[in-house]
């Protein structure tokens, strides 16, 4: 099923987004997670992150694949344009298109640090590009990235937003949030959106925290901000494993309920592979 026609059916979507392994072993007790996330949480659909790179490349199809056809969940396949030429990315989506799976997150890609010029080779340069060209050309369901708290490559918040809204011109159908935690900038990217005639659903995303260092890079990397409090809490706790997750599960809690009790049409779990505190997080939403 289309993941837009999933979204506005009188209650909230859960999905959750996993990235290809680097071996087969890897990549089967993978699909025994998903498999028994399916049992016990029943996500609406589930995501595969992509990398552009041969191998990495397809293991998201095989991976993608696979979970639409012995799980039986709709699957969308994340895809990167930038250094891609065209006949690549006709190939990949041929690919997608041929195993059944119509869901398709259209993404610019980050430029990689030690190749700076990537941005100028390939057929696309951005992803509104990607999504015209997927538009023209196949039936699928695309979604988009968007940020709560402005792209870091973006000069200003309203020229993310402008480029925002020629990706939904361009044919995107949902968009799903880069990870932030107050939730203040969830609501008023929301409005802003609304205000400049953007008005397809916007999926926030929501990556519970399990470490410290690592959500430290994440947050430089994205632009995300930790409130102050919750930092302090996991300084505090940092050399604590499980008082950092207890204080991550218990965050992203408060953070889903709010979300959800104000209007948001679900929730993107960005799992790191890692399904233990989406689970709890996931059980304790469900039970309230």
């Amino acid at each position: 099923m289309r993941i837009s026609d999933q979204i506005g059916r009188g209650r909230p979507v859960f999905s959750f987004e996993f990235f290809p392994p680097k071996t087969d072993q890897a990549a089967n007790d993978l699909m025994a997670t998903v498999a028994d996330l399916k049992g016990l949480h029943k996500p609406d659909f589930v995501s595969v992150t992509y990398g552009a790179g041969g191998s990495t490349r397809t293991r998201t199809l095989e991976l993608v694949t696979r979970i639409q056809r012995e799980l039986e969940l709709d699957a969308m396949a994340h895809l990167t344009c930038l250094a891609h030429s065209e006949s690549e990315l006709c190939d990949v989506v041929g690919r997608l298109v041929g195993n059944g799976v119509e869901n398709v997150l259209a993404l610019r890609g980050d430029v990689p640090k030690d190749d700076p010029t990537a941005l100028a080779r390939g057929g696309f340069k951005h992803a509104n590009e990607l999504v015209a060209y997927l538009m023209d050309n196949y039936e699928l369901d695309i979604g988009a990235a968007c940020y709560p708290e402005k792209h870091p490559e973006a000069g200003t918040s309203d020229e993310d937003l402008h480029w925002l809204g020629v990706k939904v011109k361009a044919g995107a159908a949902f968009l799903i949030t880069q990870l932030f935690f107050d939730n203040k900038d969830y609501f008023a990217f929301v409005d802003r959106a609304r205000k400049a005639k953007i008005l397809v659903p916007i999926l926030p995303g929501i990556m519970p925290i399990t470490n410290v260092a690592q959500i430290e890079r994440f947050t430089k990397m994205c632009g995300a901000k930790i409130p102050p409090e919750l930092g302090a809490r996991l300084q505090r706790a940092k050399d604590d494993p499980a008082a950092v997750m207890a204080a991550g599960i218990e965050h992203a809690i408060t953070q889903c309920r709010e979300l959800l009790e104000r209007g948001a049409p679900g929730v993107h779990f960005y799992t790191l592979n890692k399904s233990a505190a989406t689970r709890s997080i996931l059980a304790a939403i469900r039970r309230a």
